[in-house]
């Protein structure tokens, strides 16, 4: 099977748009059919400011799937309101920003996209006041009507997010049985469809340090986690904790688990990012599709000068190869 991987840029004045022609042009890209929903001057003017010739196709999706050429895009044609400037953000472009990822996540409940790869958006533009989302993964789960989950996968390490983009303050309020027990649900399905571990073994960590030590530093791994997992562990999951989180991620307790769930967005990322930076992906579990994105923001103090790093983007899209491939197998009558 030849993937097609819907492409993304995000944020038009970030490195998205370099890192998409940059991803086009690169020995390692997977073995896809690379569609871009972009603006097509966007990505040519990119791609001449880093001496890169861009041929670009209409994309055909009723044309049989094929690898993209090198250097090659196929592209759905989304204009920006505004020529976009490197590093200087442009809110009159919000609505093509929306209508990209609005078009690239159709073609993939369409089936006309394999994966959906998307490159770095800007939270200031896309939450405005009065938004109901607040960065691509709640876009893609309400255009999905689906219970998503936010999991970064880097080489040896997997770790899932209890609660996301919260102050640390309303961590403790947001942490409940019911969140927890959704989660992993969420956690254990979504490795064992994406990722073909038939039981995998999760780690959960605690909220508070040294797990709460009895109950000394504060009760949420009594009164909130553990009868969670205790449920859970009761329907089959293999879970351990609540774990210290100072010890959860030494190498020889690392290779016990499949993947780790962290209560809060710093908790967990830190660890996965000091060990993979650069290789790490974010991958969204629940959609009815993979979703993969890069580990890191839209660098607007490095959009525009040539030098943005591509190893992010090229992990996505190959990990959403590999994913898209087994979706295919999985569901193959």
């Amino acid at each position: 099977m030849i993937p097609r991987l819907a492409l993304t840029p995000g944020e038009p004045a970030g490195i998205g748009p370099e890192l998409v022609v940059r991803l086009a042009h690169h020995p390692d890209r997977p073995q896809a059919e690379l569609v871009a929903y972009a603006d097509r001057e966007l990505l040519l003017a990119s791609a001449e400011s880093i001496g890169m010739d861009l041929p670009l196709r209409e994309f055909d999706p009723d044309s049989p799937a094929r690898a993209t050429a090198a250097g090659e895009l196929a592209l759905v044609h989304v204009p920006l309101a505004h020529a976009a400037r490197p590093g200087t953000l442009d809110p009159a472009n919000r609505p093509a920003v929306l209508e990209s990822l609005a078009r690239a996540s159709d073609a993939c409940l369409a089936g006309h996209c394999h994966a959906l790869v998307t490159g770095p958006s800007h939270k200031g533009i896309l939450s405005v006041p009065g938004a109901p989302f607040f960065g691509h993964t709640e876009f893609f789960a309400m255009r999905a009507r689906s219970d998503v989950l936010m999991l970064l996968v880097a080489p040896g390490l997997r770790v899932a997010l209890a609660t996301t983009h919260l102050p640390l303050s309303g961590v403790p309020g947001a942490l409940t049985p019911d969140l927890l027990r959704r989660v992993l649900t969420l956690l254990h399905h979504g490795l064992q469809r994406d990722f073909g571990l038939a039981e995998p073994r999760l780690a959960v960590l605690g909220l508070n340090p040294h797990a709460g030590e009895g109950g000394h530093l504060g009760r949420e791994e009594i009164d909130v986690i553990a009868p969670a997992l205790d449920v859970l562990r009761a329907q089959g999951l293999r879970i351990t904790g609540p774990l210290s989180a100072d010890t959860a991620f030494v190498p020889t307790r690392r290779a016990d688990f499949d993947a780790y769930l962290a209560m809060y967005h710093d908790q967990g990322l830190p660890v996965l990012k000091a060990l993979g930076f650069g290789e790490s992906v974010n991958v969204t579990l629940g959609l009815p599709y993979p979703r993969t994105s890069v580990d890191h923001g839209v660098a607007l103090d490095v959009a525009g000068r040539g030098i943005a790093d591509v190893q992010s983007l090229l992990a996505a899209a190959v990990l959403a190869c590999e994913l898209a491939q087994r979706h295919a197998r999985t569901s193959a009558p």
